[in-house]
């Protein structure tokens, strides 16, 4: 299931990345119980709508940007890790940074990166308008966080030079992409195997002054 959704992605995983991503989900359902991460309970729907749904923008955020060491990506509000923790366990070179104002899901997000391993991911109990615009990302990234408009005018002083913001949505925001300022965009549609589901990615760059 998991590996041959991966397959179709164009992201063959190894049976270390199998069991790591089989050991998360296991994580969240078991943290769940207690804290609430996630309206999703049953674990074979966590790998459809959280793990496929996750990794099926990993081609297209390679394509965009290509990832190296000395690249780093925030992940706004990103409650049980979704999709940071997943993006970096498929992308080692890559810094991830999830940032959420709910404690116990940054606290699950430490632990989950502690447990599996997975050195290049940090979880952050923040606001995301206080973090420091010292350290910008290249990539910022959420799943359902906001409004587009929020989230670009949260994000704008952690963007750094050239980077760009990577929205995951289901349908088109028409609304929402009307009423954005000081930006450009494209949409792209993006499908995740075995979910039937509309979904989509909408980067955006700041328009040159």
């Amino acid at each position: 299931m998991l590996g041959a959704g991966a397959g179709k992605l164009g992201l063959p995983l190894t049976p270390a990345q199998m069991d790591g991503f089989v050991a998360y989900v296991r994580l969240i359902e078991r943290w769940n119980s207690a804290y609430n991460l996630t309206a999703v309970r049953d674990p074979r729907a966590m790998i459809f709508q959280h793990i496929l749904d996750c990794l099926a923008v990993v081609a297209p955020l390679r394509r965009e940007i290509g990832v190296s060491g000395e690249a780093s990506l925030l992940d706004v509000g990103s409650g049980a890790g979704l999709p940071g923790a997943v993006i970096a366990a498929i992308e080692p070179a890559l810094r991830v940074v999830c940032v959420d104002s709910v404690g116990k899901k940054a606290a699950f997000v430490t632990h989950a990166a502690a447990a599996l391993g997975l050195k290049n991911l940090t979880a952050l109990h923040r606001r995301v308008e206080d973090l420091p615009p010292s350290e910008p990302f290249a990539i910022i990234t959420s799943r359902a966080f906001a409004s587009l408009g929020d989230f670009v005018a949260s994000t704008r002083p952690l963007l750094a030079d050239g980077g760009v913001w990577m929205a995951m949505k289901g349908k088109t925001p028409s609304d929402e992409l009307a009423h954005l300022k000081g930006v450009t965009f494209h949409v792209e549609p993006n499908s995740v195997p075995g979910l039937d589901a509309e979904r989509c990615l909408v980067w955006l760059r700041p328009t040159k002054e």
